[in-house]
């Protein structure tokens, strides 16, 4: 099917397609509403240059006009940043957002469609959403999980963020048959800090073998994405107990000010960085670049493996 009615390339992805280039899908509800401007639009500049000297090309993803854009100009970057009428879109809102000609900013669940749509396998993100804490009660589970569970991208990640019930978001996606890698680590990640008390399905130690896998998993058939778990740099991570504490803080907050859905993200990230003086944004920073690192490798990788088992 044609889908050049809903869905167009930058010059650098479409000529990174046809040269059969390692390209790198990356969100875009972190510029519109993961951090304030500039540093938002800063960062994302930031993170397409370590993916182009890791020897990929980016292709942040958003719908504009209603529009499809795998890869956005310098100018849709800094007008994500600044406009407040950008729809934060997951799986639900993208046919909307498209037949009404608005703006939206992709969350993970969203750019995984998008990317597997327009052939992309490696997708660099900050932290996957999950099961929100009290979510027996309220049923609050990111639509970040199920995506996971279906579409064929691999997330590089921090880990799951560390404002959600971790155990209870690992639990989801074994149920769905999700894989949780260790890239180089036996803890999942938990955002701002290194570690949690909770273990990867498996260490992995090298990008090839991560590319290995992958190509394993889609040959066969295997449905669905793989979470890349990569820790942040020790010299970039925030103390466990502290976050802990600050995000126990958050969370009250919110529930006093009935905050739910969509909204909580955003809320608490907020709430977190002004609690901790605005260390968490300069973390949040640093493993998204981190990530970016990662991703660049593997998307090299695992195109050299395509290439060589055509």
């Amino acid at each position: 099917m044609d889908l050049s009615r809903y869905m167009e390339y930058s010059e650098e992805v479409r000529q990174a397609k046809e040269n059969g280039q390692a390209i790198v899908a990356l969100e875009s509800t972190i510029i519109s509403h993961g951090m304030p401007y500039p540093q938002n639009v800063q960062t994302a500049r930031e993170v397409e240059d370590i993916i182009r000297d890791g020897g990929a090309v980016p292709a942040t993803i958003a719908i504009l006009n209603g529009k499809i854009k795998i890869g956005l100009s310098q100018e849709e970057l800094e007008y994500l940043g600044q406009t407040g009428e950008v729809i934060k879109a997951s799986r639900r809102d993208i046919p909307y957002i498209l037949s009404s000609r608005k703006d939206g900013a992709t969350t993970v669940a969203a750019t995984m469609i998008l990317s597997e749509i327009a052939g992309i396998e490696v997708f660099v993100t900050g932290g996957i959403g999950g099961v929100h804490r009290g979510a027996e009660k309220t049923m609050d589970i990111s639509a970040d999980l199920e995506e996971l569970s279906r579409t064929n991208v691999a997330v590089v990640c921090a880990g799951a963020k560390s404002i959600l019930d971790i155990g209870l978001t690992l639990e989801y996606l074994e149920t769905k048959g999700v894989p949780v890698l260790g890239y180089q680590t036996e803890t999942l990640p938990a955002f701002y800090t290194r570690s949690s008390p909770y273990h990867v399905n498996a260490r992995i130690e090298s990008c090839e073998e991560l590319a290995s896998l992958l190509r394993a998993k889609w040959d066969l058939g295997l449905d669905g994405g793989v979470v890349i778990a990569n820790p942040i740099q020790e010299k970039d991570a925030m103390d466990e107990r502290e976050m802990t504490r600050i995000i126990e803080s958050a969370l009250r907050e919110a529930e006093e000010k009935n905050i739910t859905g969509k909204e909580v993200t955003p809320f608490l990230l907020g709430k977190v960085k002004e609690l901790t003086n605005g260390k968490s944004l300069t973390a949040n920073i640093a493993l998204v670049k981190n990530n970016a690192v990662v991703g660049a490798a593997l998307a090299s990788c695992y195109q050299s493996l395509k290439r060589t088992h055509v």
